[in-house]
């Protein structure tokens, strides 16, 4: 896979962004970091709380824009550290806009 196309798939992941917050999943931290090689794409999400109801959906908002590029994704999961939780919850609360 060309560096563009890297880009193209980094920018893809960065753009994704949750059903009832008005902000990224990268900018709630819930995408915590990525990695693409060559067709291949690692992503670890990080959860506020364990048992999140829209889990699933997340995970395919995020893998859906890679494989359509062409990649396959790759994803470890963990749960956000408190410092992570109250940043966002604090973003939540600025930029709920609800389901």
């Amino acid at each position: 896979m060309s560096d563009e196309n890297s880009q193209l798939i980094a920018d893809a992941i960065r753009t994704v962004k949750h059903p009832a917050i008005d902000l990224s999943l990268v900018e709630l931290g819930i995408v915590r970091r990525f990695s693409v090689h060559g067709t291949s794409v690692h992503v670890e999400f990080a959860w506020p709380f364990q048992g999140i109801p829209i889990h699933d959906q997340l995970i395919l908002s995020v893998k859906s824009p890679v494989e359509k590029l062409g990649a396959q994704m790759t994803f470890s999961e963990d749960i956000m550290s408190n410092e992570e939780r109250q940043k966002f919850l604090m973003l939540e609360q600025m930029a709920w806009r609800g389901l």
